[in-house]
């Protein structure tokens, strides 16, 4: 039977590349049979007639490794050499089968003898068998009506990364993803053909635009409690990612689907794409373990350019000149002889200039006997800060899969089971701020005794926030199983069934020791935060699946179900007051104790499906899919929803006209339309809810309403439109998809606005607003040379979105006119329009639209300017000769984003600022860029500062073009052992960018960006 090797690339060097990354290749020895004493063992094979063959497979270049030879249930592949081992008896028939090559299959005789040689013929038709992972169901590569991106082990499992969002960046079409923060165990923002929903951080709890993750066919639900605040000081919006949780080595591929023929079957969670998360699984039942170690070295990329101590200086004499203050205030420590005005520090340096060390180690078996095979790993992995502290993130993960199938090959089944422990204990607070503020000639850290500090600016010293810790113990387990059983012939029976269970748990220490002594603060003062959080869920989806096949039609169909509860408990627990800070982790210690928060969750969702794929010749191809879902957030008016897609497709290579082509080996038309949903909302909504009033009355306490009633409101709904061009040309070595698609959301579930003398803000429902994504994607796969021994391949994607509010109804008397704006993106700001510096005053101008002569929120800020991406993309290069391949992959970003002068803090206060500040007004410049220096006390330059931070000057180029990720790698050759890989890899190792701020790569200012790693590592397979 053929064996189909998943993989982006065809031809033979590719092929070994990817079998020595994803797959250990296995070169069976006499001596290897750990369990059974050697003369038994070939007593009993003589009895069976048990005849053990060899050989060596090539093709016309020469010798190929990661061949499968096949002889019934049993499986081996060639090793490097080309060379196989197998038993076989007379009569059986044996296959050599890999991508990119014509099977050839053969009854074994005793004429052939004990050594046989075979040589494969190239066949790039095999492309054709490539298959993807659609959810529900599979499908060939060149037969799918829908837009499925994909990316395979090979490109992510040696990535210095410890989430694989990371390792994938930049490397599909349509898929923008923005890591959060440069600390380990932070979340990421991925955005799969834009934005559809008006929900995000900024204006709810929730953030309506999470995609959906479905990791080894378990759908993770969405959270439906907002994110604990214990973080958000070190962590932007408090946000982790579930992936985490999950060793990105451990992964075989990930797949993302994008329009509404691959997410329509996924109904009302498919509305912002869904990611699907693949692990390895074993196919061979040869034992073989790989042990896998890596360290790497991580750093801040870039620094900005501050002001040294000679032109802080500068600035600050011309700041108190300017505010004609002759005499130093108390808190002017630079200037009243408190500090040495001289001293010199690079805080960027001290404070985030340290080395965050990375390790990671994984033991790997696989193994198994004709039915049944197995794969697992352990592994764990650690990650500090480069902040001056030797806290961090520590993951171990273990990995169990087992596929088992009868003899007669009807019965199957496959489990999966991914448990993780996470611990990230880190320093409360983030001190990228710091480090770009302090002023350089503030004094040391420390005293001479060792003791802190305090004689900074505020009386504070800033690293005493170190001493306030955030812990997150998280612990995540992910249990599968699938079967299935064909029930008639072509008539499939299947289970699929999935249970996900994660509990965190933070801590938040604050002692009174952040605090200057002089305070006299004691232990009476230190606090303690605790949050528990336990979320479990389970789904049960019964399948049957029937096709069947009639001349030249094939018609598959599926009807499916789905169950999915979830329950959610959550607690909030503040102590203060503590006999000692030796208590401080233990809040049952503490004077003073209360319950911020106790909630108790239930979700429910349940849904049928239906699948319905026409194939005619493989030349056309219609795809119907359909769902219906209920769900517990909406209320008994709208609980239900219906969603559906159609997808169609041409071959048209394969037209009469064509299909001798010398030039085309595969052309294809397709298109799809369909709708999506989205009920991320939270749960009980609709509901009119209480809350406890903490307020008492003669000791008893109260209740106040929280929530209007509103049954009616129901799902957002997306509707997808797209169309596509596919083609392969001279043998498939240059292959591109075309792209156009738009995407159309409305029914926002959003708060709606109500007068203050209903005493309730707002009520949930649906805002009739409309969201517009459309864009263009293209992508290229060239294989530019191919030899014997070398190879050379490109890939490259582009993509153009544009978001637009179509609609907004009564937009401009809503509380969101100052967000929103009627044919701009949902990512846009109403502004000042900065003119420039007044050459007579000093003063910063700005335009007076009415010339009513003052410049007010109401009337002025008519400047619009919008924070979106224009394009994205990244082009790939892989350079194979012999044993070494070198890979490399740049990313680039066209965009706009908030820069330095969003959080511009008083040009000539005791706050450093970057050299550009230098361009500020004087008598002798008065053609400036920034105004007149001041101290603060000037209140006019104060006012228009507070103008200028909401002026269209805090708005502009984030572009830029990132060496993403670049890798070498060597495969040694020794005695008894498969394969030896060595390999160094780098990551975020340079940047071109225009952009006036630290990193142009975030989606909260302020925190620490990505970082710059460089990692070596040796993976031993035996």
């Amino acid at each position: 039977m053929k064996t189909q090797i998943l993989t982006t690339c065809g031809y033979r060097i590719a092929m070994l590349v990817s079998l020595l990354i994803g797959y250990p290749t296995y070169a069976v020895s006499n001596d290897n049979h750990l369990f059974f004493n050697a003369s038994y063992l070939l007593q009993y094979k003589q009895q069976k007639g048990i005849i053990k063959i060899s050989g060596t497979v090539k093709d016309a270049q020469g010798v190929l490794g990661g061949v499968i030879v096949s002889v019934g249930n049993k499986t081996v592949a060639t090793d490097l050499d080309g060379k196989y081992t197998i038993d076989v008896s007379i009569g059986d028939r044996i296959t050599f089968s890999m991508l990119g090559y014509k099977e050839r299959s053969m009854v074994y005789s005793s004429s052939m003898g004990p050594v046989l040689n075979i040589e494969l013929l190239e066949d790039n038709t095999t492309l054709d068998e490539i298959v993807v992972n659609a959810g529900y169901y599979t499908v060939k590569d060149r037969e799918r009506t829908g837009s499925i991106a994909r990316v395979t082990a090979k490109d992510i499992e040696f990535q210095p990364v410890l989430n694989p969002l990371q390792a994938i960046q930049g490397r599909m079409a349509g898929v923008s993803i923005t890591q959060n923060t440069g600390v380990a165990g932070g979340g990421f923002d991925i955005q799969i053909r834009g934005r559809n929903s008006l929900r995000n951080y900024q204006n709810s709890a929730l953030n309506g635009n999470t995609p959906l993750y479905v990791i080894d066919g378990v759908v993770i639900p969405t959270s439906n409690l907002p994110n604990s605040t214990l973080s958000t000081t070190i962590l932007p919006m408090s946000e982790t990612n579930i992936l985490n949780a999950i060793n990105p080595t451990d992964i075989e591929s990930i797949e993302i689907l994008k329009d509404a023929d691959a997410t329509a079957i996924y109904g009302s969670r498919g509305a912002n794409g869904v990611v699907l998360i693949t692990t390895k699984k074993n196919k061979s039942e040869q034992l073989s373990f790989t042990l896998s170690s890596s360290t790497s070295f991580s750093k801040v990329a870039n620094k900005m350019k501050l002001l040294n101590t000679k032109q802080f200086n500068k600035m600050r004499d011309e700041a108190f000149k300017n505010d004609k203050i002759t005499t130093y205030p108390a808190n002017a420590y630079d200037m009243n002889g408190t500090w040495d005005r001289n001293r010199y520090t690079d805080w960027q340096k001290e404070l985030i200039g340290g080395t965050a060390l990375s390790q990671n180690i994984q033991l790997g078996i696989n193994g198994g006997s004709e039915t049944t095979h197995f794969s697992g790993s352990v592994s764990q992995a650690t990650q500090t800060t480069v902040f001056p502290t030797d806290k961090g993130f520590k993951r171990n993960a273990f990995l169990i899969n087992v596929n088992h199938k009868s003899k007669d090959s009807r019965f199957q089944l496959n489990s999966s089971t991914n448990y993780a422990l996470q611990s990230n204990n880190l320093i409360a607070e983030d001190l990228t701020t710091k480090a770009l503020t302090l002023s350089p000639n503030a004094p040391s850290l420390y005293n001479s005794n060792g003791s802190l500090n305090w004689s900074f600016a505020g009386d504070t010293n800033p690293i005493s926030s170190m001493f306030e810790t955030y812990e997150n113990d998280n612990s995540n387990l992910v249990l599968n199983i699938d079967l299935n059983y064909e029930l008639f012939k072509n008539t499939f029976l299947k289970l699929n069934a999935g249970y996900n269970r994660t509990n965190t748990q933070e801590k938040r220490l604050t002692p009174h020791t952040i605090y200057n002594p002089k305070r006299n603060y004691t232990s009476e003062e230190s606090t303690a935060e605790n949050t528990f959080r336990d979320e479990k869920s389970y789904i049960v989806e019964p399948q049957i699946n029937y096709s069947f096949s009639k001349d030249k039609l094939t018609v598959n169909t599926l009807v499916g179900m789905t169950y999915q509860q979830s329950n959610t408990s959550a607690l909030h627990l503040v102590g203060y007051g503590f006999q000692t800070n030796d208590f401080i982790s233990n809040i049952g210690a503490a004077k003073a104790k209360g319950i911020a928060q106790s909630s108790n969750l239930e979700y429910k969702y349940v849904a049928v499906f239906g699948r319905l794929n026409l194939n005619y010749n493989s030349k056309y191809l219609l795809n119907l899919t359909a769902r219906r879902d209920g769900s517990s957030r909406f209320g008994n008016n709208n609980k239900f929803g219906n969603f559906g897609a159609i997808g169609v497709a041409w071959v048209f290579s394969k037209e009469q006209l064509i299909n001798d082509s010398s030039w085309l080996s595969f052309g294809k038309l397709r298109a799809s339309y369909g709708t999506s949903g989205n009920d991320n909302i939270g749960d009980y909504q609709y509901l009119d809810t209480y809350e406890l009033n903490i307020n008492k009355y003669d000791d008893l306490t109260g209740l106040s309403p929280s929530r209007l009633y509103n049954s009616n409101f129901s799902w957002e709904k997306t509707k997808k439109l797209e169309t596509a061009l596919e083609v392969a040309l001279f043998n498939d070595r240059l292959q591109f998809e075309l792209a156009w698609y738009r995407n159309t959301s409305s029914n926002q579930l959003v708060g709606i606005p109500l007068p203050g003398t209903t005493g309730f803000p707002f009520i949930q429902d649906n805002l009739k607003a409309t969201i517009e994504n459309k864009g263009w994607e293209f992508s290229l796969n060239a294989e530019n040379i191919k030899t014997k021994n070398f190879t050379w391949r490109t890939n490259f994607n582009i993509s153009f979105p544009k978001n637009t509010l179509l609609s907004f109804p009564n937009l401009e008397s809503s509380t969101y006119a100052n967000q929103f704006i009627i044919g701009k993106s949902t990512s846009v700001n109403r502004l000042y329009n900065f003119e420039g510096i007044d050459p007579l005053t000093g003063y910063y101008t700005f335009t007076d639209y009415n010339n009513d002569g003052k410049i007010t929120a109401a009337d002025d800020r008519q400047n619009i300017k919008e924070r979106k991406l224009d394009y994205h993309g990244g082009i790939q290069n892989t350079l194979i000769y012999k044993n070494i391949s070198l890979d490399f992959l740049f990313q680039f970003v066209k965009q706009t984003n908030y820069n330095y002068n969003y959080n511009l803090i008083i040009p000539g206060s005791i706050v450093n600022q970057p050299v550009e500040v230098l361009n500020s007004w004087s008598p002798t410049n008065p053609n400036s860029q920034y105004g007149a220096f001041t101290t603060g006390v000037n209140s006019t330059i104060m006012n228009q500062l507070n103008t200028y931070k909401n002026s269209n000057m805090v708005i502009g180029d984030a572009s830029y073009i990132r060496l993403k990720n670049i890798s070498l790698s060597y495969v040694l050759k020794l005695p008894k052992i498969e394969s030896l890989k060595i390999y160094v890899q780098g990551q975020n190792l340079w940047t071109i960018t225009n952009y006036y701020g630290l990193d142009p790569e975030f989606t909260a200012y302020g925190y620490l960006p990505p970082l710059k790693t460089y990692a070596f590592g040796v993976q031993l397979t035996f």
